[in-house]
Order: C-alpha cells, then structure tokens, then sequence
C-alpha cells in the first residue's frame, strides 16, 4: 500500500517498542472490525456461594485426601499437583547432559501452592472489599518473606488464571505461587533492559516508563498516593494493564501495609472497570513481576502487577496465533490509548 492510502491509518497502524522486553509490538487497529466467523467467547460468573464438589471450597475433601479447614479468608496449602516440588525426581548424571552439553535436564525443584482468596466459590478477587484485598496481598508479602529465606529458592511467580477462557481449572476464586530454583523469563528480560537502560541513559527504566505515563496521561486508567494503573503505550493484549506501586521495591517483601492498601484500591478500580466495561466476570492472567530471590540485590528492579485479558472485545478472543506463537512477536488489532478511552470513561 502506498503512503497516500496508508495515511488514514496515521495512529491505528504503526510498531512500537517494547522497553521492558526490547522487542517491537505490531498495530494494526483497523483490523479489529473484520468479519468474525467462529463462536464468540465471554466471560461468566459461579451463581452457587459453596459448591460440594469444588476442591477448594471449606470442608471439602481434596484429591489426595486432605480435607480443608473451615477457612474464613485466605486459605494456602501446597498444591496437591505441583509443576515443582522439593521432592522431585533426581536426574542421574548420564541423562543429566547429552550431546555434548547441547541438551541439558535437572530435577524440577521448586514449591507450588495454591492461595484461596475467600471461602465463597461465587466471588471473585475484584468483588472483596479493599481491606479483604489488602489482606490477600498482606497473605502473600508473608510468602514473599519465607521464600526470600528459603536456600532452594530463587525466583517466585505469584499469578491467577481467572476465568474459563485462560484454562483455570477451578473457578473457585484463588492464585498460585511457583517458587523456583531458577530465575522466570520475563523477571530476567526486565533486569537485562533495565540495566542496559542505566547503562545508556543513567536512570531507572521503570520509573521513567511511570514518569511518562503521567506525562500523558490518556492511558492512566487508576492512581492514588502509593500505586498506578495504566494500559501501558506498548500493550500487547488489547486490555493489557500494569500497576506499579509508586514507591520502588524489588519485591512484595519490603512493601508497606498502607503500600499494599493503596495496591489494593488501584487493583480493584481497574478491574472493576474491566468487569462494568464488559458486562461480566472478566477473565485475566494475573502476574506479579518480581526481582529473584537468590540473595543478590536488585536495586534497579521496581515489581508490579501484569495484568493480561485475553478479550480483544467484548466476547471476541485475542488468539496467540502465527506471528506471537510462531515468531514470538505480538501483532494488536487494537490501539491502546482507545482501549483505556473505554476504561477511563467508566464512573465507578
């Protein structure tokens, strides 16, 4: 297409970089209107308050025998089926390397748990109060603090598959924690372009992607005196958000009472917003991005809240398909700056 026929186009079709990843992310927004053939997708919310054959309901029996207690609130137990365990297989030295080191396998150390928010199976993280919140991510600063000690433990990712759409196996409303002997992917991404954005520019890359979000404004979607929510200049998913507490901190541990009060607020601001916008339950992959934990210091890392809504429109998926599972490069159908218009016209 020549530059005359494309310039219609001028802020609904361009790339972008990607600071945090350094990888560009691809606009197309005047294809989010093309004709759609398949079933559309939604959102849903549980109508019962105590399911009888929900695994992590109060009183129930899990799989492996256990009955849970009658908890009130938070509730965490070790994951009846861990993708990590301290007690998985060892991998004999023969089959430790082969190839000549080409291909490489170890024991899946680790510890997985799960995190019940509330004792309700009809009620989800967006729908408790902010102090109830507060004390769900209170419950997880306590995590924080028995990993950070742990000797077999480097990196921990605390995250929530909410809704049918992302695959959550029990819609009971909860998270999971994966602490690893290995440093997660994206935490190591984070620190490598942070350090190379010191290294060029001498300042923090977190706190001036903050500082330029402020400056325009349009895509703050929630903010108080301790945190900030945005659907970021360079969002890969169509509702894709970030909340960063305002004050740096490398991981939940050193957070505040009042600091995570003021995250809580925000949380629940932005997601209420996702949940009036949408009519529904609204689903999303939940992340807290943290610096690991292996005794070292981070002093450039700032953790945040991933928030990733696999909604590109109400009741329209946004499918991980030929470039993002082929090529590992993200192509929107939508701008973001029109996605957090949505949002931030929403009076709460």
């Amino acid at each position: 297409m020549n530059n005359s026929n494309a310039s219609g186009f001028e802020g609904q079709w361009e790339k972008r970089w990607h600071p945090l990843r350094r990888e560009w992310i691809v606009y197309a927004g005047h294809r989010n209107n093309r004709p759609w053939n398949f079933d559309l997708k939604t959102g849903g919310k549980q109508s019962v308050e105590y399911d009888p054959g929900c695994y992590l309901c109060p009183g129930n029996k899990r799989v492996n025998g256990n009955i849970n207690p009658d908890y009130k609130d938070v509730f965490i137990f070790d994951n009846d089926h861990p993708v990590v365990g301290l007690n998985a297989p060892a991998i004999s030295p023969p089959l430790a390397e082969l190839h000549d080191g080409l291909y490489k396998r170890t024991a899946a150390t680790g510890i997985a748990r799960v995190v019940c928010y509330d004792r309700r199976h009809n009620v989800s993280l967006t729908d408790l109060n902010p102090d109830q919140i507060k004390n769900v991510f209170l419950s997880l600063r306590e995590q924080m603090n028995f990993f950070s000690e742990h000797p077999a433990i480097k990196s921990v990712l605390i995250f929530e598959n909410k809704g049918e759409i992302v695959g959550v196996s029990n819609p009971h409303p909860h998270c999971q924690i994966y602490a690893t002997d290995f440093v997660f992917n994206l935490f190591q991404k984070e620190l490598e372009a942070a350090a190379g954005w010191r290294k060029e520019k001498g300042t923090n890359l977190f706190a001036e992607i903050i500082k330029a979000e402020q400056a325009d404004a349009v895509r703050i979607i929630s903010e108080n005196e301790h945190a900030i929510a945005f659907i970021p200049f360079f969002a890969r998913f169509a509702y894709e958000a970030y909340i960063f507490p305002k004050k740096k901190h490398a991981t939940l541990s050193t957070m505040t009472d009042e600091e995570l009060h003021g995250l809580a607020e925000v949380f629940q601001i932005l997601t209420r917003k996702f949940d009036l916008n949408f009519k529904t339950s609204f689903p999303y992959v939940m992340a807290f991005a943290q610096a690991p934990v292996d005794g070292n210091e981070y002093p450039e890392y700032h953790m945040h809240l991933l928030l990733c809504p696999p909604l590109r429109q109400p009741g329209l998926q946004k499918f991980l398909a030929g470039p993002e599972t082929g090529a590992d490069t993200f192509m929107a159908d939508t701008i973001p700056e029109e996605k957090a218009a949505e949002l931030r016209k929403i009076i709460l």
